[in-house]
């Protein structure tokens, strides 16, 4: 699944280990989710969406794979 997690994050200014304390997870979970080795969970998902003050729909592009 193609995600703008990264380039969202970045556009904030935040560290990896910033938005993974925002998310409660691990900074190695933000490293995933990030290059798409990891698709989150629902619940993770709208957090993600909560925290960056967005829609699910700006961060993810569900059926279409990276690379």
């Amino acid at each position: 699944m193609l995600n703008h997690v990264l380039r969202t994050r970045e556009e904030r200014g935040w560290s990896q280990k910033r938005l993974a304390d925002e998310l409660g997870v691990s900074r190695q979970t933000v490293i995933s989710i990030e290059k798409g080795r990891y698709d989150p969970s629902l619940p993770l998902a709208f957090r993600l969406a909560e925290v960056f003050e967005c829609r699910i729909e700006d961060l993810f592009v569900p059926g279409h794979d990276e690379g």
